[in-house]
């Protein structure tokens, strides 16, 4: 495997979140990157480092949180546990990457690193690992490098990338503009329609010392608090609690990119990162009854109906007479909606939450 990789080139998993839009499927306890969402038989985290490894060998960290971390290393038996970094408490992305950013620089000073969320869904591995050499090769020129994704259609959804010039020496990429907010639809429409957008999924690739560079630059206390634990790891539980929290795009990506020092790989390798039932549904072929089911197809009855069923507790669901209905059952909890409403479910998670049921949540 390691003669495969790019001797000099790590990965960065962060496994965060509790995916609330998609519960009760995704829990707290039990969160959506540790379930099979696309009925493979890997769940998101084990089909990240599968196509990952090619790519870097055992040279991956995973960044989770303390709860999960003995999961995580239960699903990924054949990655070291020294490489599944436990952090006590969320802290945003930003001191999670830069944690692992800090733990690879100081085994290789000149290492580049990618970070790649554990809850992507990628429908072309080998394009995506092309991509992903390509930045590599980018950022050791010593730029911050993003994935822009091709986009499929005019999503209000997603963060966009503005395309600059062309790099020379290097076969797609070019310089960012700058990166923006998610847009309403006229406005993402337009960027669609120009062909100078791309969507921002939150993939960069730069040397470990150039990510802790330009955090220094921003945000001096967090960079030397991740070294500092990086360098003494009985450190964290001292550290770690006062650490900005902040997200690696405001953090570093931003003012890295008003300065121009950034660079974007487009990327056309079909990604989704399954925000929400709706985009669960997208994944899935529909049955011959048309209902798309995650889990036991045969406990699913279907007339006249259109939509989703999660069945995970093996007593049949039978659903009449509806259309693009999402129906996920887990045994202690059962949702009832519709795609039109999947990105409200975390109002849901919320109303349990303010009821003290939060062991449902």
């Amino acid at each position: 495997m390691r003669g495969m990789a790019d001797e000099n080139l790590w990965a960065v998993v962060p496994a965060g979140g509790a995916g609330t839009r998609l519960w009760p499927l995704s829990r707290a306890a039990a969160p959506k990157f540790l379930h099979d969402l696309g009925g493979t038989g890997r769940s998101l985290l084990q089909a990240t480092y599968d196509r990952l490894v090619p790519l870097v060998g055992d040279r991956l960290l995973v960044v989770t949180g303390a709860a999960h971390a003995e999961a995580v290393s239960g699903q990924l038996d054949a990655l070291p546990t020294a490489n599944v970094v436990a952090e006590p408490s969320p802290r945003d992305s930003m001191a999670a990457i830069g944690l692992a950013a800090a733990i690879i620089e100081r085994q290789d000073p000149d290492a580049v690193m990618g970070s790649f969320a554990a809850d992507h869904v990628i429908a072309d591995p080998e394009a995506f690992r092309a991509c992903v050499s390509e930045a590599a090769a980018v950022a050791r020129t010593g730029v911050l490098v993003t994935l822009g994704i091709e986009p499929d259609f005019p999503s209000t959804g997603f963060g966009y990338i503005r395309l600059a010039e062309r790099l020379e020496d290097f076969p797609t990429a070019h310089a960012v503009a700058e990166f923006v907010e998610k847009p309403d639809a006229t406005t993402a429409a337009g960027y669609v329609a120009s062909g100078e957008y791309r969507w921002n999924a939150g993939m960069f690739v730069a040397r470990a010392s150039v990510v802790l560079d330009l955090l220094a630059e921003n945000h001096p206390d967090l960079a030397a608090g991740v070294r500092a634990i990086a360098a003494d790891p009985t450190r964290m539980d001292e550290i770690w609690p006062g650490l900005t929290k902040i997200a690696i795009d405001h953090a570093v990506a931003e003012p890295a990119a008003a300065a121009g020092r950034v660079a974007v790989v487009p990327g056309a390798f079909g990604w989704e990162d399954i925000g929400d039932f709706e985009a669960l549904s997208d994944l899935l072929p529909a049955g011959a009854d048309g209902m798309k089911v995650l889990g036991d197809a045969a406990a699913v009855l279907a007339i006249d109906s259109t939509g989703l069923v999660v069945a995970g507790t093996g007593r049949t669901v039978a659903v009449l007479g509806l259309t693009d209905v999402v129906v996920v059952d887990t045994g202690d909890a059962l949702l009832v909606t519709t795609t039109e409403h999947a990105q409200d479910v975390k109002a849901v998670v919320q109303a349990l939450k303010d009821s003290g049921r939060s062991e449902l949540t």
